[in-house]
């Protein structure tokens, strides 16, 4: 899923260079549902193809849009570029489901490792520090619920993955904004409307939904219970976990033994929520967007506030059962 022309009418060359890099190509074989889209669940069937690369690209596009830094912009290009195969679900293996941020730590150290970025870089006049921590520029990274390049992009992405809005409507959004000042006075990608802010928002929040739904926290947690016990049978190692899907998929395979646990992994249908079934607690991720000198949608929109308000408050204290 690419909306790339979207985002920026070409692609700068100091970015051509970056994303042609080995460690950079491996994310296309990486992709961002978290495992979600192998399992038979009618939500995730049929997602279009969506990797990392993609929403990196994309990503550093929008950052480039905004910012014409070249530090920022790569900065942006490499935030995901230590995610293993399933993402997030390695970080569910690493006991980190409700911040997801365990899988970060390794950066800077695959952006020095990578001779063609060094290169690069020393051709750029930057240094590794420039560009391996997107939470320093603003535009790239923010805490939340505010909005970045990074959760603009995949949020934009998923709307038109998920069937919730075309590629008009998300062109619509995205030409709405522009950079305005925080409540702290900081950079941030905010709307000149009221409506496409609206929009927006209500869109980013049934995508919350998704991500912290029953079937996605079930699958999550069922893959990384899967792997770790691959892991801890020997049929993979955790550097396999850093190679691509279809060959740590492939080595799963191989095994007879989690061969037949990845098909039925695979098979996952549907969920329901059970006395005596498993808790799992994941991390809600959500957006309030800013409108420009009118402040954030929650507090301009009751609606928006009420489903918002009942999305955080929803409890994930019950008992999930897949079948």
């Amino acid at each position: 899923m690419r909306l790339l022309d979207i985002y920026e009418g070409g692609i700068p060359p100091v970015l051509c260079a970056a994303m042609d890099a080995p460690v950079m190509a491996r994310l296309k074989l990486v992709g961002m549902n978290c495992g979600c889209e192998y399992t038979s669940f009618p939500r995730f069937r049929g997602l279009p193809p969506y990797s990392r690369f993609d929403h990196s690209v994309g990503a550093a596009l929008i950052t480039w849009h905004f910012t014409h830094s070249r530090r920022q912009a790569l900065a942006a290009l490499f935030h995901d570029i230590a995610t293993p195969c399933f993402a997030h679900v390695v970080d569910f293996m690493l006991g980190d489901a409700l911040t997801q941020e365990a899988t970060e730590g390794g950066t800077a150290r695959r952006i020095a490792g990578s001779r063609e970025i060094g290169e690069l870089l020393r051709r750029e006049g930057l240094a590794l520090e420039d560009v391996s921590d997107y939470h320093i520029y603003p535009i790239a990274d923010n805490e939340s619920p505010k909005l970045s390049a990074d959760r603009l992009e995949y949020t934009l992405s998923n709307l038109v993955c998920y069937g919730f809005a075309d590629r008009r409507q998300v062109s619509a959004m995205y030409a709405d904004l522009t950079v305005g000042r925080d409540e702290q006075g900081a950079p941030e990608l905010c709307f000149r409307t009221v409506d496409a802010a609206r929009a927006f928002a209500r869109g980013a929040l049934e995508m919350s939904r998704i991500y912290a739904g029953d079937q996605d926290r079930f699958a999550m947690r069922a893959l990384a219970d899967l792997l770790l016990d691959a892991v801890r049978a020997g049929a993979i190692g955790m550097d396999d976990l850093w190679t691509t899907e279809p060959e740590l998929i492939e080595k799963l395979e191989r095994d007879p033994r989690f061969a037949e646990a990845w098909k039925g992994f695979r098979a996952y249908r549907a969920v329901q929520r059970r006395a005596g079934g498993r808790i799992i607690r994941a991390k809600k991720r959500f957006i309030d967007p800013l409108v420009m000198g009118m402040g954030r949608v929650r507090a301009l929109d009751s609606a928006f506030a009420d489903e918002l308000d009942a999305f955080l408050s929803d409890s994930q204290e019950v008992g999930l059962v897949g079948r």
